[in-house]
């Protein structure tokens, strides 16, 4: 039977290298711990963006301090909820998200979202590659004065991807270890921040704020949950090597909680910042205002972790990308497959630091496309997930018509047109800095609520339409031995 050029007999990741590919894991490696989430998602939020994006909601939306709490809680626990419900498809079919997606879409048709999928991914790359180059830059102009140039953006942005190219080429052992410090480290540090804040900050200022209006609010709630639900492809990705019984509570409250615990302070410290800096929300660098409020002493190391942070975050994307490009037959190892993803950055990173006029603009306009996008995946993928309790490991390797995944023509034609048809309602109610969709006036629009129209748009029209048959999966018993509900 053909397999993906990916199906490496035997890979294995005990090693300092992942070798395995996107062939499910069995049973017999499963030895991954539910708590290794928790900073696995705290990692994937270790960014300064959080602090721009809190100033946003200030200056941009209007939104008071408490208007602010609701936003920082409300969204990670929302988006990253989702992050943690997918997650556990991976433990039940021990493969990436994008090809146990090729259980719902079909061999053929998993390629029309696996490829919008992947083509977001290279901006979310480039947002990051962009903000760690600037990190790096704003450090050397604080210790030594070194101004930017444009040779000088070039150097720091390849250094960047580099690292992350080595790091996410390395796979997930690797990912687990820095998370772990970098969690430990940028915790410290950030409550260091906190107390300098809550000691140097005009308190009657942050708090004498008018409220804004409920709406922007909502709006607002979905632009910090937008980067959580981009996350959602790859939760099973981080669950794949856990066992078959782990708890599904434990795995959403672990997925939930390490982001929510960088989420809320970073989002509300950038709040704070911006009422006695309100430029730093519109600014083309979209770092270096860390440096002009903060001592050199707090600066330098913050941005130095948070750096390593940007660098992870690129990192799981990017391990991530490496799978999907393999589901879209890219024949290559995941490693190599990494690397085509590390040079779009380096390009497109350029292009934004270079020729864009305002960071911020491209960044919150991306963030919404971005939402929808992932979101028309996530309602019918979702909707999969509740009626289905394990995967034909076979069957997801098989890309020829002799796979239980073939359906008709290898579409899954049920999913793709709730697929199809929820992207295009999404993008009706969709209104960015360079498109307007004709229902971007509407209650749905005007609250930002396009990806929560879409997610239910796919995932309705999925669960009404006729059911694909679906083959048996090869390990029933191991599943029926699940003993804690979703």
């Amino acid at each position: 039977m053909p397999h993906d050029a990916s199906d490496a007999a035997g890979a294995t990741h005990d090693g300092a290298m992942e070798t395995r590919g996107l062939e499910p894991v069995p049973d017999a490696e499963r030895t991954g711990k539910v708590r290794e989430l928790f900073p696995t998602w705290v990692a994937a939020n270790i960014s300064v963006l959080l602090l721009t994006m809190g100033a946003g909601l200030v200056v941009f939306n209007g939104l008071n301090f408490w208007q602010v709490l609701v936003v920082a809680v409300v969204a990670p626990v929302l988006s990253y909820g989702i992050v943690g419900l997918i997650s556990i498809a991976g433990k039940r079919g021990g493969a990436p998200g994008m090809a146990l997606s090729r259980a719902v879409f079909g061999q053929r048709g998993n390629l029309f979202p696996g490829a919008l999928i992947w083509v977001a991914r290279w901006g979310w790359e480039t947002i990051n590659a962009v903000a760690g180059a600037y990190a790096v830059l704003t450090v050397l102009d604080l210790l030594f004065g070194v101004k930017s140039n444009t040779l000088l953006i070039v150097v720091t942005l390849l250094l960047f991807v580099t690292c992350t190219f080595l790091v996410s080429g390395l796979g997930i052992n690797a990912l687990r270890v820095c998370s772990k410090w970098s969690t430990y480290l940028f915790g410290a540090f950030s409550v260091l921040v906190l107390v300098y804040l809550v000691a140097n900050t005009d308190w009657s200022a942050v708090f004498g704020k008018p409220a804004g209006s409920t709406a922007m609010m909502v709006a607002g709630i979905g632009t910090i949950a937008a980067g959580g639900i981009s996350w959602v492809p790859s939760g099973p990705d981080f669950t794949r090597y856990l066992p078959r019984t782990a708890s599904s509570r434990a795995m959403v409250g672990s997925t939930v909680g390490g982001a929510g615990i960088v989420v809320l302070p970073m989002v509300l410290m950038g709040a704070v910042m911006a009422v006695s800096t309100p430029d730093l929300a519109s600014a083309q660098d979209p770092v270096s205002f860390i440096g002009e409020l903060l001592p050199m002493w707090i600066s330098v190391p913050y941005l130095l972790i948070a750096l390593i942070g940007m660098l992870l975050i690129n990192s799981m994307s990017m391990y991530s990308a490496g799978f999907t490009a393999q589901t879209l037959g890219i024949k290559v190892p995941r490693a190599a497959a990494v690397s085509v993803n590390a040079v779009i950055s380096l390009v497109f990173g350029f292009l934004l630091m270079v020729v864009a006029t305002s960071f911020i603009g491209s960044f919150i306009s991306f963030l919404t496309l971005l939402a929808v996008a992932f979101s028309a995946w996530i309602g019918v993928f979702g909707v999969d997930m509740l009626r289905r309790r394990s995967y034909d490991a076979a069957a997801l390797m098989d890309t020829t018509r002799t796979s239980a995944y073939w359906y008709r023509g290898g579409f899954a034609w049920q999913a793709m047109t709730a697929w199809g048809v929820a992207l295009l309602v999404g993008l009706l109610f969709t209104k960015v800095d360079w498109f307007s969709g004709p229902l971007a006036s509407s209650w749905i629009g005007e609250n930002g609520l396009g990806w929560a129209a879409t997610i239910v748009v796919a995932g309705v029209l999925y669960a009404v339409l006729p059911r694909t048959a679906s083959p048996t999966a090869t390990e029933p018993a191991a599943e029926i031995r699940e003993t804690v509900s979703i």
